[in-house]
């Protein structure tokens, strides 16, 4: 399905579009990042909080932690404070990194098993599905903060996978 290499290019991606997004939000102001915006999660900043935690979520599961959920809370507001949530961004991009810099193919060939916070059965995924889910959420959600800053008249850099640096 997939392999290490393609894991380290989107971590290195994932990296450069999450700085391009802080990079262009910096240029609002506080208000403005926390505008209701008509997005799934309102605001600029709720939605780069939500890909913070899920990004944090999806991780320990690939470490293999089943229960992440009790210590990691998903909370659309919390960092609040701006420079905060830089600083977290930055941590957590390079925690991607080193995860991937550490895999090797055949660590994808695994299961991840979790057990949802919410009580529900247990959930077994082959590990290169939930590789891709990593980086494929965070595409799906960074695009909607991408049209949103735009909106806003920031200008994020290009998003084409081609022009990785």
């Amino acid at each position: 399905m997939i392999s290490s290499e393609y894991c380290r290019l989107m971590a290195r991606y994932n990296t450069w579009q999450n700085i391009s997004l802080v990079n262009a939000a910096d240029g609002l102001t506080n208000a403005d990042r926390w505008k209701d915006r008509g997005a799934y999660f309102q605001s600029i900043a709720a939605t780069l909080n939500h890909l913070y935690w899920a990004d944090a979520l999806m991780l320990q599961r690939l470490k293999g932690n089943g229960r992440p959920e009790e210590t990691i809370t998903h909370s659309l507001t919390s960092p609040s404070n701006w420079d905060d949530f830089k600083t977290l961004r930055l941590q957590r991009n390079e925690e991607i990194e080193e995860w991937t810099a550490r895999l090797v193919d055949a660590d994808l060939n695994g299961t991840v098993v979790w057990y949802p916070g919410d009580g529900s059965a247990r959930i077994e995924r082959p590990t290169a599905l939930c590789a891709a889910e990593l980086f494929n959420h965070e595409t799906h959600h960074r695009g909607q903060v991408h049209a949103m800053l735009t909106a806003a008249g920031a200008k994020p850099e290009p998003t084409d996978l081609s022009m990785v640096p």
